[in-house]
């Protein structure tokens, strides 16, 4: 038996460099012999990652070879001559074309909605999507395996299983019985079965008729069988050879065993678990089905020219052994156990590894001719660098892309989903008309205008839904809210025809499609909470919005044209997919599909500099190697639960474990491990809570006793954004002249002016107001603002009958704008409140007292300004004297404000009742009172007094000593010079509206001697 040529080319080597650096050797100054060569690689990623290393080393030219992914669904067409006749004397019959993977998807998803249906447990038409991607990859991985479907009847009964597995595995059986019938239908087959197909066709024309030239299988470490059978030819050609990526050839025999797969005990017993995690675990597969032992495969004899010392692949298989060889590291000599060129560094948060992590790799490519790459599974981390390295105008090459999901043109058509499945709440609807690729060009400016009216007029709580809900709130409302929400009704006017066929879409009742290649709709017992509709006319309507409001702009660009040709693709295929769509699941669904599309650059950047994936990494290196986010979860990542086949089950059919994917990420890493200069880092919490160590950086920690700490780069990382100077800032107190300051104040500014002297400036001289935010909860000054419209309508259209204010309160919180929390937790609690309120006012009518006016303005001179104030209540008591009246929806102020000058608003608009400032009252306030509509114990409702009992403030005072405090305060800071001081009583100013404004974190707490030192 001809004896295999398999190679491998050690860890410590750059693997597409070193391949490279051998063939061209091996085929010295024939020019054309490797141009013959065909070279079998795992994806087209990998085929560019050799197809550079060829090019790096052309320098007086170079005819590459034939790069083939064995992965390629027209592998026939690539090998071309090679397999030409491929059918010759009828040997071989045609294989069918693949189905298309949406295709497969839209199907599987409504084969999975009909057998949720059946089992009684319906699923909108979006979970059905998700499910079908899930059941795909199972599917992929039996077809792979190469295991039959039929299988699965003989496990459902497995006594082991519990009823949810079991009720998985006769579904996922029922829906896998019907799927040939669907591939046959359409004279398809599975993409991963016609792959199988290929691959065994080749191997079998290969073993009959070798090639002519040689044919060289490179990078491959997949397991499954048909690849197995294909390399264990293509090692036996006579101009074959197979070269693997950093096998271990340093590992005892023991530990090489010990991976498994075992084979069953004599009795019949199981055998042990294999150690599917291990980095070596896939490789000793392969060659097992190959029928290759490890002693028949040489090393690759050439280097790459960025390798490390070759000690360093023995530190590699000595820190990646079993568990149960670790023992031996205590053993070790230094030198085998040394990772000498490799750095380590904790940071605290992912946001300063990202810093440190740029910083390397700039400090790297400042060098001519040296090239530097990060390396991690972590997609938010490698943004964040590539947005850090953007600071200096360094532009990476990012070979993983971005998603779909996250680019422009992908972003609007989520934007425009969820804008239409809320209804157009304000968040969606203002982050769709605010969209970069929205109105793009010169017509821009003037759509923002308008766009920054809306967004004004529609701070606070949430508006009614639907266009129509919008339109109705922007003309309803009192005075005040009309006239903020004005400017924003006549280009609402021209934007809403916009959206209009939108909403028609997402709102009316349809069921698409009834009938589609002679199946019947599904059901209509499944209810959801809002009617049917078809897919297909949800992307319809979805697809013309973007147009409407990007034109070209949507869909133009590398990413413009992915989201164009999934869209088309999803209308194409929607009509086989499931028979009803929630629109709510749109945008998720639209998400999951985006996710799995990778939007490139057309050209790249940077050309020493590079941020590769796990696959790219284990085919090459460069002079400086980071490897990233190294945490549990993160590398290696956690493995995905099967949804569709317990773990038992997977066993039990001889599907590989989920724990394999944690071993080809340990290959990976095993591989960049090899690079000559390397730097490793990991943050020790990230956004939700402190993170634990990688495996991999324990295992390192442990053999070495500790990796070589780098502590320059961190230091830099910090001096990035300290300043060398600092300048502190001082409390402000602007001090306009007197005669620009306010000759006019509301009873309800003085507390603070006295408070906050810098807030009241704010508002009263800069006319800053604080802005509500969009889609609010109801503010405790917006609940007031609601209870004071009640109390008003009550008091002028019901005089006041305590029998009509319940009817009137629940009449008028019904139309308004009223959010659902407010709705549920607010409104039960205030319609327990007033009806305190109206029984509290029978009681004050059989004494004789008798409102007399409401929600009324006055106003009075005084010290040389003008005050003014809105009285809520003014009450005529039996005996003739007032009683002002204040409304509080929650607590009101205490005694002790008082005694210390604050709080003096009755007594304010006592002031002005007493000089006649309202219009038609005449009488002299001698009650003061706060009706709190608050819990007070166990009941709604509480009347407190600021002056009398524990104040020592007397009633008949009150008006006099708020005058007193006013005329103080207004000739110490309206007629007088004395500074708007910020912050004077912090105690008394609690609202923070300015704070920013005034720099309070700059200097609070700051005495003056340090703020002079300058500390």
């Amino acid at each position: 038996m001809t004896r295999p040529a398999v190679f491998t080319i050690p860890a410590h080597r750059a693997f597409a460099d070193a391949l490279a650096a051998g063939l061209i050797a091996r085929h010295g100054p024939d020019p054309l012999g490797l141009a013959r060569t065909v070279v079998l690689v795992p994806n087209n990623r990998a085929a560019r990652a050799i197809s550079d290393a060829f090019v790096r080393r052309a320098e007086g030219g170079l005819l590459l070879p034939r790069l083939v992914a064995i992965g390629d669904p027209e592998l026939d067409e690539r090998l071309g001559g090679l397999l030409d006749p491929i059918d010759a004397d009828g040997e071989e019959e045609a294989i069918p074309p693949a189905i298309d993977p949406l295709e497969r998807q839209m199907i599987l998803a409504w084969l999975t909605g009909e057998a949720r249906q059946a089992a009684g447990d319906p699923i909108d038409g979006g979970e059905a999507i998700r499910l079908a991607g899930e059941l795909g990859r199972t599917l992929d991985q039996m077809l792979i395996e190469q295991i039959p479907v039929a299988r699965l009847r003989d496990l459902v009964a497995l006594p082991e299983l519990s009823d949810h597995w079991q009720r998985s595995l006769a579904m996922l059986d029922a829906i896998l019985t019907r799927w040939p019938a669907e591939l046959a239908a359409r004279g398809r087959i599975d993409l991963a079965e016609r792959r199988n197909r290929l691959l065994d066709r080749v191997a079998r024309r290969w073993r009959r008729r070798p090639p002519p030239d040689a044919v060289i299988a490179a990078g491959i470490s997949s397991t499954t069988p048909a690849v197995a059978r294909l390399l264990g030819v293509v090692a036996r050609l006579p101009d074959g050879m197979v070269v693997l990526p950093g096998l271990d050839t340093i590992s005892g025999e023991a530990e090489w065993q010990a991976l498994g797969p075992h084979a069953a005990g004599e009795d019949g017993a199981r055998p042990p678990r294999p150690i599917e995690s291990h980095p070596q675990y896939a490789l000793k597969r392969l060659l097992d089905r190959m029928d290759v032992g490890r002693g028949e495969v040489a090393t690759w004899r050439w280097g790459g020219g960025r390798d490390a010392r070759s000690v360093r692949a023995r530190a590699i298989a000595n820190a990646m052994a079993p568990a149960a060889f670790t023992d031996k590291w205590h053993r070790l000599p230094p030198a085998e156990r040394r990772l000498s060129g490799v750095r380590a560094i904790e940071l605290a948060n992912p946001a300063e590894e990202a810093q440190v992590i740029a910083l390397a790799l700039r400090e790297a490519i400042e060098t001519p001719g040296r090239t530097a790459a990060l390396v991690t599974p972590d997609r938010v981390l490698a943004r964040r660098v590539t947005a850090h390295l953007a600071r200096w105008g360094i532009v990476a090459d990012d070979s993983a892309g971005t998603p779909l999901s996250l680019t422009p043109a992908g972003t609007l058509l989520l934007a425009v989903a969820e804008a239409a499945a809320e209804g157009f709440a304000p968040v969606p609807l203002l982050a769709l008309l605010k969209h970069p690729l929205v109105r793009r060009g010169d017509a821009r400016g003037a759509w923002l205008d308008g766009v920054r009216k809306l967004d004004v007029a529609l701070r606070g709580p949430r508006p009614p839904a639907g266009l129509d809900g919008i339109a109705r709130y922007l003309r309803d409302g009192d005075g005040h809210a009309r006239r903020a929400r004005a400017p924003a009704i006549d280009w609402w006017d021209e934007v809403r025809p916009l959206l209009e066929p939108l909403e028609n879409a997402f709102s009316r009742k349809s069921f698409v499609p009834s009938e589609v290649e002679g199946r019947s709709p599904r059901p209509r017992s499944l209810d959801f909470a809002r009617d049917e509709r078809g897919l297909g006319g949800l992307l319809e309507a979805l697809r013309e919005t973007v147009g409407t409001l990007a034109d070209d702009a949507g869909w133009s660009g590398p990413d413009g044209r992915a989201a164009a040709d999934l869209i088309a693709e999803l209308e194409a295929w929607a009509p086989v997919g499931p028979t009803a769509f929630d629109p709510a699941g749109l945008a998720p669904t639209l998400r999951l599909l985006m996710d799995a599309v990778a939007v490139r650059p057309p050209q790249g950047g940077h050309p020493r500099l590079s941020i590769w994936g796990l696959l790219e990494a284990r085919l090459q290196h460069a002079d400086l190697m980071v490897l990233g986010g190294l945490n549990e979860g993160v590398w290696p990542a956690l493995p995905s639960p099967d949804p569709w086949l317990a773990p038992r089950i997977r066993a039990e059919l001889g599907l590989p474990g989920l724990e394999t994917r944690i071993g080809l990420s340990a290959h990976d890493f095993a591989m960049a491990l090899g690079a000559p200069e390397l730097v490793v880092t990991r943050a020790r919490r990230d956004a939700r809570a402190p993170t634990i160590a990688s495996r991999f950086w324990l295992r390192l920690e442990a053999m070495t006793g500790g990796l070589t700490r780098e502590h320059r780069l961190p230091n830099w990382a910090a001096a990035i954004d300290r300043p060398t100077d600092r300048s502190f800032v001082s409390r402000p107190e602007p001090a306009p002249p007197v005669a620009d300051r306010p000759k006019v104040i509301a009873v309800t500014k003085l507390d603070r002016l006295q408070a906050d002297p810098f807030a009241f400036y704010a508002d009263a001289m800069l006319r800053l107001r604080p802005l509500d935010a969009v889609d609010a909860d109801p503010t405790p000054a917006w609940r007031g603002t609601a209870v004071h419209a009640v109390f008003e309508a009550w008091m002028k259209q019901d005089d006041c009958d305590p029998d009509r204010l319940l009817p009137r309160a629940e009449a008028m919180l019904r139309d308004m704008a009223a959010h659902p929390v407010m709705q549920a937790l607010w409104e039960p609690r205030l319609i327990e409140a007033l009806r305190w309120v109206a029984d509290r006012m029978r009681e004050e009518r059989a004494q004789g007292r008798r409102p007399i006016a409401a929600e009324l303005d006055g106003r009075t001179e005084i010290a040389g300004i003008t005050l003014t104030g809105k009285v809520d209540r003014i009450d005529r008591l039996a005996d003739g004297t007032l009683a002002i009246v204040d409304y509080k929806t929650g607590k009101p102020p205490s005694a002790a404000q008082v005694e210390a000058g604050y709080a003096m608003q009755l007594g304010l608009l006592g002031l002005i009742a007493d000089r006649g400032g309202f219009a038609g009252i005449e009488g002299t306030p001698l009650t003061f009172e706060y009706w709190s509509l608050a819990k007070d114990r166990d009941a709604f409702g509480q009347v407190r007094s600021p002056v009398g009992g524990k104040s020592h403030v007397a009633p008949q005072d009150f008006v006099a000593h708020a005058a007193a405090i006013l005329t103080a305060a207004v000739e110490r800071w309206l007629t007088g010079t004395e500074p708007f001081t910020a912050k004077l009583a912090p105690e008394y100013s609690p609202y923070a509206d300015y704070d920013q404004l005034m720099r309070l974190e700059e200097w609070y707490g700051r005495g003056a001697g340090e703020a002079e030192a300058g500390l």
